[in-house]
């Protein structure tokens, strides 16, 4: 099975259960206590001893309730909280991806988490007053997935190598794609002006173009929503049924074009990354041939964690930038990945041995900041 994480140098059941699962355990606006919560709301620890832990506050702000990149990550901070003893989580998110409503959410998370933050978004440029506003409060802040923008700054960013994810995906293509192939690779980008998404693609077209100099690149907004991700994928196809391959970098792409091969009776040959329920059966089915795993669920985890670990016992917050790796998912181990997503406790116990394993040797995964790419 092809479940090795791969690392920057030198570190690195049916659908509708798998769906229902996800989109409960972050549905906007619910609270619980240890199966958390997402969207808005609180998750403690119950376990036993959790009364003798010191009590701390964090919180969770990321993009969307309403795509599966955002979900895992709130999943895994949801975990955190629940297997760290005195921990109170606060979760929030918009129902879309609207970072003018997320940005009111952190700062009022700000008078709520104040033991300490972590943070998504897909507009980091817009949280640069936020940001530093928090900084002023002194509430220790890391950032997931994004890092922090340029005139703020955080204390850690936990995200993958994009470019890697991008040669992934492409070395992961290209037995599928003759030697010899000339002709076009459609990528559609849901978020275009979103930093990690290029280098995602800067990565896969840079191995695609030294492998395979025939091939040429069809670039275009998918767009984020699911409806006209679906709509745009779904005239990109009519508009090129004959090219080698469509591939996107981001969530939704695999999930647009699997619709898409089901209607029409089709195969193609597509890539794309994230585990979106829906993307994740494609493969299982023969309609996504490659998926590429970031392994959001354990960026949210270490955060959370990293965090608790500083509030509760005074262990400093590492800096710089912590790449938790990323797996390739294709036929060969889709019913593995498929096991590990069909609910919170899969994936937690899926994950803890790595996740303990880069805890307890946070060296090995860091590299400078300006080594982010």
């Amino acid at each position: 099975m092809n479940t090795q994480r791969r690392r920057r140098p030198p570190t690195l059941c049916s659908l509708a259960v798998l769906i229902a699962v996800s989109l409960a355990a972050v549905g906007c606006g619910s609270s619980a206590s240890n199966s958390g919560s997402g969207g808005s709301g609180t998750s403690s620890s119950g376990q036993s001893g959790s009364s003798s832990a010191k009590k701390v506050h964090l919180g969770f702000i990321y993009a969307t309730t309403a795509s599966n990149f955002a979900q895992e990550m709130a999943l895994g901070a949801e975990a955190a909280a629940a297997h760290t003893p005195g921990v109170s989580l606060t979760q929030a998110a918009p129902s879309t991806a609207d970072e003018t409503q997320e940005v009111p959410l952190f700062l009022s998370a700000t008078h709520t988490a104040t033991d300490g933050l972590a943070m998504e978004t897909l507009a980091p440029q817009l949280f640069v007053r936020a940001i530093n506003q928090a900084n002023a409060a002194h509430i220790p802040q890391i950032s997931v997935d994004t890092p922090a923008p340029k005139g703020a700054t955080t204390d850690l960013f936990i995200g993958n190598s994009n470019t890697e994810l991008g040669e992934m995906l492409a070395n992961a293509m290209l037995p599928k794609i003759p030697k010899n192939a000339s002709g076009q690779i459609l990528v559609g980008t849901d978020s275009p002006a979103l930093i990690v998404l290029q280098l995602r693609n800067k990565g896969f077209e840079s191995v695609i173009k030294k492998a395979r100099p025939g091939i040429s690149f069809v670039n275009f907004d998918s767009q984020q929503s699911p409806t006209a991700n679906y709509n745009t994928w779904n005239g990109e196809v009519k508009a090129h049924p004959d090219a080698i391959a469509y591939v996107g970098p981001g969530s939704q792409d695999a999930v647009s074009m699997a619709q898409i091969e089901r209607q029409t009776d089709k195969h193609y040959l597509v890539g794309a990354d994230d585990l979106d329920p829906i993307a994740l059966n494609g493969v299982k089915q023969g309609y996504v041939d490659v998926l590429i795993s970031p392994e959001h669920w354990l960026k949210g985890y270490l955060a959370i964690k990293l965090l608790a670990a500083h509030a509760q016992q005074g262990k400093p917050i590492p800096s710089g930038w912590w790449n938790p790796g990323a797996i390739v998912v294709t036929s060969k181990n889709v019913d593995t990945i498929l096991a590990r997503q069909q609910n919170n406790t899969t994936r937690y116990d899926y994950f803890k041995k790595e996740a303990a394993q880069e805890l307890a040797h946070p060296s090995k995964y860091i590299k400078p900041l300006k080594d982010a790419n």
